[in-house]
């Protein structure tokens, strides 16, 4: 089925994510993948990830469309108020 609103969270979310901010971490596709990314590109429906290595296919970049990703995990140590960019509001416990 197709998911109008979460296509556009999620195509806002990537393009206008904060330059001084890694482009990378893991999505968590519709289709039970989980897509480890150091990079991607945006188009008006889809996100080119590229993958640090390839798949088990050979395959090391990703077009998936919006309406696909379920999550997207940041896996580098970001302060909470770096989060702001993306509209969060309120704070986090300090970890560790």
């Amino acid at each position: 089925m197709f998911d109008m609103e979460a296509m556009n969270h999620w195509k806002t979310l990537l393009t206008q994510w904060p330059e001084d901010l890694a482009r990378s971490g893991v999505i968590v596709a519709s289709f039970d993948e989980q897509i480890p990314f150091v990079g991607f590109m945006t188009s008006e429906s889809m996100v080119l990830l590229q993958r640090r290595a390839p798949d088990t296919l050979g395959a090391r970049q990703v077009m998936l469309p919006y309406d696909k990703i379920e999550a997207i995990k940041i896996v580098d140590v970001v302060k909470p108020k770096r989060f702001a960019a993306f509209g969060f509001q309120g704070t986090l416990p300090g970890v560790g």
